[in-house]
């Protein structure tokens, strides 16, 4: 069973326009194609956590037809964000940072308290969870919930943290650019 982490990076490098699709605000449609691609047909109630298992395990055992299918889907995907408006990976990927940069405009023209209570109830929270199952041995029946509550935390938290101080992702792109103009 392949990481959802690993997993991005195959589409990162076969999909690249795909890949910029599903780490930003328009990721559903970036994961219905590779669904489509793959074969993969979710239920209504499926969560996002079992989709990116279910994408992950595909992409791990894909032939190379549908390996090549992913990339044939990440040019039909380039050319239906071209005619959106978005020409290339750069501007899909900018439309996270400004949401981003909206909601931080948001918050400083409202001094509302709501971002920052709420930061700090999920990181609270995410910590709490980690140092309760570090130093208590959990009951079996409880185990999945504590894990799937962990994951929901985790992945909040690691949202507060990009909007708070920026995301790793723009400063990935701006060293691969950088190396990319050096040579």
């Amino acid at each position: 069973m392949m990481a959802w982490t690993d997993a991005l990076t195959v589409v990162e490098k076969l999909a690249p326009m795909l890949a910029t699709g599903l780490g930003g605000p328009l990721a559903g449609g970036a994961v219905s194609m590779l669904e489509g691609v793959l074969g993969l047909k979710p239920g209504a109630a499926t969560s996002t956590d079992e989709r990116q298992t279910a994408l992950s395990n595909a992409i791990s055992s894909a032939t190379p037809e549908q390996l090549l299918a992913i990339k044939n889907a990440d040019q039909e995907y380039a050319v239906q964000m071209a005619t959106l408006g978005f020409k290339d990976s750069e501007a899909l990927a900018s439309l996270s940072q400004q949401d981003r940069a909206g909601a931080r405009a948001m918050q400083i023209s409202t001094k509302s308290i709501t971002a920052p209570l709420l930061a700090g109830f999920i990181t609270l929270g995410f910590f709490s969870i980690m140092a309760v199952m570090m130093f208590y041995r959990l009951p079996l029946e409880t185990h999945d919930a504590m894990m799937l509550m962990l994951g929901s935390l985790g992945t909040a938290w690691t949202g507060v943290v990009a909007y708070y101080f920026g995301s790793s992702a723009g400063s990935a792109r701006k060293t691969e650019l950088l190396s990319q103009t050096a040579t």
